[in-house]
């Protein structure tokens, strides 16, 4: 099992599913946490799960779209648990909607959140990252990032965005040694299948995965985990896409 002792990760939109599971894998493996969340009650959920691991946990509840508080919410983290060594960029959230559907506002807040919000948790996070001269930082993107969709072509952009930004990010970070990777989860048991689907469209999209099912939000947890850890020190501008073979690419 890897090992993350001592180690502070900070987790975005870690209230509630995979975020959440992102973070209680990490404590079981020596992390300590800042749990950052839009809802502060799911946040503080998160946080007691943490000490309950014998870990420590700082809450931040944060707007990824406002900047000013993203650097905020760095700064305060950083004084209660110390430096950053790991940042995941999970926060986000789903809309399906064809073209002609999407508002101004939709548009930007999509990319706000996503992109914009990772963007400046990342610039935050970077001077403590070059002055240790060690970092890893996660951006959770998706299939649809990959592949698009029929539908939801703002979240499938700002998806592909974040994997612009994890290849730019490896190259321009690789002198401190910080690694820059990215995990597109497939269908996943958490967040917009749940609230978006009911049990028999759900069932119906598992059947297309060669495995037949959407994994646990456990399971892409153990991606992010991985990539966490010094077993991934020579792993940087890759994506991972743990999806049952939903999507394939390579070679």
């Amino acid at each position: 099992m890897t090992s993350l002792a001592e180690k502070t990760a900070l987790i975005t939109g870690s209230g509630d599913g995979m975020g959440r599971a992102h973070a209680l894998l990490m404590a079981e493996r020596g992390a300590n946490i800042v749990v950052a969340d839009i809802n502060a009650d799911n946040a503080q959920r998160t946080a007691e799960m943490v000490r309950k691991l014998g870990r420590r946990a700082h809450v931040e509840q944060v707007d990824m779209a406002d900047t000013a508080g993203v650097k905020a919410m760095v700064e305060r983290s950083s004084a209660a648990l110390g430096p950053i060594h790991i940042l995941v960029n999970n926060a986000g959230f789903g809309q399906r909607a064809l073209l002609h559907e999407v508002t101004e506002e939709d548009f930007d807040r999509m990319f706000a959140v996503h992109v914009r919000g990772s963007f400046f948790a990342t610039q935050a996070v970077l001077p403590a990252m070059k002055a240790a001269r060690q970092g890893k930082i996660i951006n959770i993107a998706s299939i649809w990032g990959m592949t698009g969709a029929p539908v939801a072509s703002h979240y499938c952009g700002a998806k592909a965005a974040l994997l612009g930004l994890t290849k730019a990010w490896a190259k321009e970070f690789a002198p401190w040694n910080i690694h820059v990777n990215a995990v597109s989860p497939g269908g996943v048991r958490s967040g917009g299948p749940k609230k978006l689907d009911n049990a028999e469209q759900l069932r119906l999209k598992e059947e297309k995965v060669p495995l037949k099912r959407y994994c646990e939000p456990i399971e892409m947890s153990y991606a992010v985990a991985f990539l966490a850890s010094s077993e991934a020190d020579f792993i940087t501008g890759q994506n991972l896409s743990p999806n049952g073979g939903e999507v394939i690419v390579g070679i």
